[in-house]
């Protein structure tokens, strides 16, 4: 089994297109999405293959360790052997909803809470301090005193009403998140002071519907260059992740496996792996499809399974 592990926040500053390929729906580039849920996914390919680039990218005389965590690149021949670390899908947590004051709400739901503390266990997490409430009934939603999500013990979400109840345990997980899993750097203080107020639960059904329902689909097309009218046959609709939502990943490590006398120093064991895979610690990617118009730029935040709290490497703010 794996010796090392952390969860890997993964938070969306920009729309992003984790594609599924194509569809014969009305949308033609769909995005990926669990087959029981329906819920937005990141599939864990993407995300090796997102932090493989990053680490080349940042780290171009680290070849062999880089070889080592993610395996060889062996497209035209080469020794085979397996990567150190194992990335897991990256599932959903917050998923921003307009409201009718505030702008926009972090929703949730108790399973989506449920799913994380299960995965927090894994990456052996122990100082998580909250719990999950019951499920709010169909027309309510639980939040925090004093958000100014609520007017007259009512939210507006999209077109829909709910009436708000206030909660305590919501309170005290909207405290946890904002101080583990956001980015620990000075230009996220807004995002982090919002998730300490304007966090809801919601129930099941309608968390569902608001991700499968509110995702961003916009037309795009090609122009024909010489008559400057769009070419036929070129228009297509794409879905993407909206901006702030939040998902995470678990990371785990074990030891290189290749012989340990061929094993780079700094890349002796699973601990070296993890403390390598941090250097992405509070830094941009880019991840998913759409690299030139901007899409996929993610803020990546790295908990230490060891202590539930940030790893102490590189949490510098300087973002890349």
């Amino acid at each position: 089994m794996f010796k090392e592990a952390s969860l890997m926040f993964i938070y969306t500053e920009t729309s992003l297109h984790a594609g599924s390929g194509t569809s014969l729906g009305v949308i033609d580039l769909p995005i990926q999405r669990e087959k029981y849920t329906d819920y937005p996914v990141l599939q864990a390919s993407g995300i090796k293959g997102a932090v493989r680039d990053w680490m080349e990218t940042n780290n171009k005389n680290e070849e062999t360790k880089i070889n080592l965590i993610f395996g060889p690149d062996t497209i035209g021949g080469g020794e085979a052997f397996t990567g150190a670390a194992t990335f897991t899908d990256g599932r959903l947590l917050l998923f921003p909803v307009r409201s009718m004051k505030g702008v926009f709400a972090y929703t949730t739901s108790c399973f989506a809470l449920s799913r994380l503390k299960r995965d927090l266990t894994m990456a052996k997490a122990a100082s998580v301090n909250w719990n999950i409430p019951q499920e709010p009934q169909d027309n309510q939603v639980f939040g925090i005193q004093g958000s100014g999500l609520c007017e007259d013990g009512t939210v507006l979400l999209e077109e829909y009403a709910f009436d708000f109840q206030e909660n305590n345990d919501v309170k005290i997980i909207a405290e946890w998140l904002s101080k583990n899993a956001f980015p620990d750097c000075a230009e996220y203080q807004f995002w982090k002071e919002k998730a300490k107020t304007d966090l809801l639960i919601l129930p099941e059904d309608a968390f569902k519907d608001f991700v499968k329902l509110s995702t961003d689909v916009q037309a795009r097309i090609k122009i024909n260059n010489e008559t400057k009218t769009a070419a036929s046959g070129a228009l297509f609709y794409e879905e993407t992740l909206t901006p702030d939502t939040l998902l995470y990943s678990v990371v785990m490590a074990n030891d290189p496996f290749r012989d340990e006398e061929n094993r780079p120093v700094g890349l002796k064991n699973a601990k070296d792996i993890m403390v390598f895979i941090s250097k992405l610690n509070g830094k941009r990617a880019q991840f998913g499809g759409d690299t030139t118009i901007g899409r996929g730029i993610v803020n990546i935040r790295l908990l230490n399974g060891s202590n539930a709290q940030p790893n102490n490497t590189n949490i510098t703010g300087d973002n890349k």
